[in-house]
C-alpha cells in the first residue's frame, strides 16, 4: 500500500506581486530545487496551521489563518510515497522574509516561475498561480 504524504505549501505574494520561492539546502532530498515554502503536516495538525508554524520557523514571519486562502493542490507520485500537497495563498503578514534555515529565497514574478528547476510536484501549480496574479 502506498503511503501518503500531506505536505502543505503557501505561494507568499508581496505589493509587487511576485511570489516567493526557497531553494532545498545541500543535504535535503532534492536539493538545488526551488519550491513554494511550507512543510510536512504533523499528526493532528490542520494545514493552516502547519504553513503558520513552518512559515515562523522557516523565515521569522507571523501569518493569520484568515490570510491563508486556498487556491489548488498537487497530488503526485513518488517512488516510496504519495504527496499530497494543498497550495495556499497569502498577501498579508508580519516580519521581514528572511531565510533562518540557510536556504536561498528569491522574488518571482508568476511568469517567471517555470524558469526555476522545482520538485515534480510543484510544477503542476504554477499554471493556477499564474491564472491568479497575472504577469
Amino acid at each position: 500500500m502506498t503511503r501518503i504524504l500531506l505536505v502543505a505549501a503557501v505561494a507568499l505574494v508581496d505589493a509587487d506581486g511576485r511570489v516567493l520561492l526557497a531553494r532545498r539546502p545541500e543535504g535535503k532530498p532534492l536539493a538545488g530545487l526551488w519550491e513554494f515554502p511550507g512543510g510536512k503536516v504533523e499528526p493532528d495538525e490542520r494545514p493552516e496551521e502547519t504553513l503558520i508554524r513552518e512559515l515562523r520557523e522557516e523565515l521569522g514571519i507571523e501569518v493569520k489563518e484568515a490570510c491563508l486562502a486556498p487556491l489548488t493542490f498537487a497530488s503526485h507520485a513518488y517512488p516510496d510515497f504519495h504527496l499530497l500537497m494543498p497550495l495556499y495563498v497569502c498577501r498579508r503578514w508580519d516580519g521581514l522574509v528572511r531565510a533562518r534555515e540557510g536556504q536561498a529565497l528569491k522574488w518571482v514574478r508568476p511568469r517567471e516561475l517555470a524558469g526555476y528547476p522545482m520538485p515534480p510536484a510543484d510544477e503542476p501549480l504554477i499554471p493556477a498561480l499564474v491564472d491568479l496574479l497575472g504577469a
